[in-house]
């Protein structure tokens, strides 16, 4: 399935997940990205947030369902849905199950490895029971996140039997916006994910460029900024709480941004 232009992102809801889900879907989302990381994620609640909406007629095969296996470096060890002593591939499998379980669908449209694991030969056998689910067709895709370094980036590319298509990235100056890595991605066919792109970015903003084409197509510069985003190939997640900030996102394919425009912001990273 195609990758939506822009995803909704479930971190950080807490108890609220199930009722922030149903409504990004009701108002119009098509993705949503979750992780079986219970530290940062609730995504059993996810899944009873996407069950609200199949009930209220929203259809499973229009939405995309991305979600990641977390090593258990980003895990909180009191609360993970693996053990600590089992083998990685055991540790893939077991999220996988989980899962599945809690969103409630036997079929996941993007499986995301959370962050890479160290060394090659680990990250490998990841990947490799990753590419086991996509045998199986329980998986349509498979992806990276957090991924800073071009040559890890690389090195799983050139070693993956399934191609990663997806990369989600902190979208941020600390990392010279991925730059390299998003021309790779361009010649590989992979799709650049970004979250904080707001949060990030407070200099972009506010800065004159943004407010004063956020004057002239009567959009807010969140708007403006996604936008531009998608102009340069990249899908946002957009993790907003307010009904009133999901309606205007998503009304971002409704206008263009000229290349000199985007030219203008492009200066700005």
């Amino acid at each position: 399935m195609k990758i939506p232009n822009m995803i909704y992102g479930t971190a950080w809801k807490k108890e609220n997940t199930t009722t922030l889900v149903f409504e990004a879907l009701k108002q119009g989302f098509k993705g949503i990205d979750t992780a079986c990381q219970p530290k940062h994620y609730r995504e059993d609640l996810v899944g009873l947030g996407l069950q609200k909406a199949f009930e209220s007629g929203i259809k499973r095969e229009d939405l995309f369902i991305q979600t990641k296996f977390t090593p258990i470096d980003g895990q909180d060890q009191n609360n993970m849905p693996y053990l600590e002593s089992d083998d990685i591939e055991i540790q893939v499998e077991k999220s996988f199950e989980t899962s599945k379980k809690n969103l409630k669908t036997s079929f996941i449209d993007a499986y995301i490895l959370h962050s890479p694991v160290y060394p090659g030969s680990k990250l490998q056998k990841v990947w490799q029971k990753m590419e086991e689910f996509y045998d199986k067709k329980e998986v349509g895709a498979l992806g990276i996140s957090n991924c800073y370094e071009l040559d890890v980036l690389k090195y799983l590319y050139n070693n993956a039997r399934i191609k990663p298509t997806i990369i989600q990235n902190r979208f941020y100056a600390q990392s010279g916006y991925d730059k390299e890595i998003r021309v790779f991605c361009k010649e590989n066919g992979i799709t650049y994910e970004s979250f904080w792109s707001l949060t990030a970015n407070p200099h972009i903003l506010n800065s004159d460029i943004l407010k004063n084409l956020s004057v002239k197509y009567e959009k807010g510069v969140a708007e403006i900024f996604y936008r531009f985003l998608n102009h340069i190939n990249i899908v946002p997640l957009n993790g907003t709480t307010s009904t009133k900030h999901m309606i205007e996102d998503l009304k971002i394919s409704e206008f263009e941004l000229t290349n000199e425009e985007i030219s203008s912001i492009l200066n700005l990273l």
